[in-house]
């Protein structure tokens, strides 16, 4: 590997934004680590033009390696991996969402025990469910329309018996339902998350797909973001979302929520939770370096069933 002359390095630029305080991803990478943690990252190391150790993260391989390697050094998480052309998930980002659900269930105190929880759509990844396990303690549901991309979720499972309890997949067998069909009558959750299909239609999740290529200026042709149903469906999350919750009034939960990644889909969403008339709603705003983001909580109980909630047990 060889080593650029500070004077030739670019400034690096000072992100606007920062991730959640208790989220253990701040600050840049420790390579050194890192590798200690996962030996064969060490192929996809190379100095970037500001200067420092980091990976091609057009590199699909590279992204992978990145990932097995964070999972094994701050969750204790072997065997991950995912199939070719899956969506591989920023984890820094991931792990935000769940910090602020999890302050979200706090409601400015302590962050309950034995929470269980709902993620929708899963996939081969099953991140959040692994993130949030090691992290809080959460059992977790995990759905998905795709079955292999919850066979894939299962061999990660299996690489780490200690999840066997923790962490159950289910098949979502209609494409119009969300929670319909996954929701065992009776069942209770604490808290559903979800990072819903964003684009409208196949066309427009290529669209943007070869855009990002682009400003990373690389071809499309190394897509590695997502299958069908990862990235679109009719009506984009927008539309999504408002499924989720028209069928989200059935369910017995303290919060649901979601990730939006447009912000354009939030009046429409808005209108979905004043007809369907929940007691409150939360809109938290992430960022990870530029990128910014957010998600959409919304629940059905006021703010005294919240607050007997974890004492006298699901109401």
């Amino acid at each position: 590997m060889k080593n650029k002359s500070p004077a030739t390095a670019k400034v690096r630029p000072v992100p606007a934004e920062k991730l959640h305080p208790g989220n253990p991803h701040r600050g840049r990478y420790d390579f050194t680590q890192l590798i200690a943690a996962s030996p064969e990252l060490a192929a996809f190391i190379s100095i970037n033009p500001y200067g420092d150790e980091s990976i091609d993260f057009a590199n699909p391989a590279a992204v992978r390696a990145l990932n097995r390697a964070l999972l094994i050094q701050y969750y204790g998480i072997q065997g991950w991996d995912i199939p070719a052309r899956y969506l591989c998930p920023p984890i820094p980002g991931r792990a935000d969402y769940l910090h602020y659900l999890a302050d979200l269930l706090a409601e400015g105190g302590v962050v309950p025990t034995g929470v269980r929880v709902l993620d929708i759509g899963t996939g081969a990844n099953c991140i959040y469910p692994l993130l949030g396990h090691r992290t809080f303690g959460w059992q977790f549901v995990g759905s998905d329309i795709d079955p292999a991309a919850l066979e894939n979720a299962q061999r990660i499972l299996d690489a780490n018996p200690d999840l066997s309890g923790a962490i159950e997949l289910r098949l979502q067998r209609s494409q119009q339902a969300i929670f319909n069909g996954v929701v065992k009558p009776g069942e209770t959750f604490d808290l559903t998350l979800c990072n819903p299909p964003f684009h409208g239609s196949l066309a427009e999740a290529n669209l943007g797909t070869q855009q990002k290529w682009k400003n990373l200026g690389k071809s499309a042709s190394l897509n590695f973001g997502g299958q069908g149903a990862e990235l679109w469906c009719s009506g984009g999350e927008e539309a999504f979302v408002c499924r989720m919750i028209a069928e989200s009034a059935q369910v017995n939960c303290l919060w649901h929520s979601s990730l939006i990644s447009k912000a354009s889909s939030l009046p429409g969403i808005y209108r979905a939770l004043k007809n369907a008339a929940v007691q409150e709603v939360r809109t938290v705003d992430m960022a990870q370096g530029q990128k910014k983001s957010r998600f959409v909580a919304w629940t059905f109980r006021d703010a005294s069933q919240r607050r007997d909630w974890f004492i006298n047990g699901a109401l």
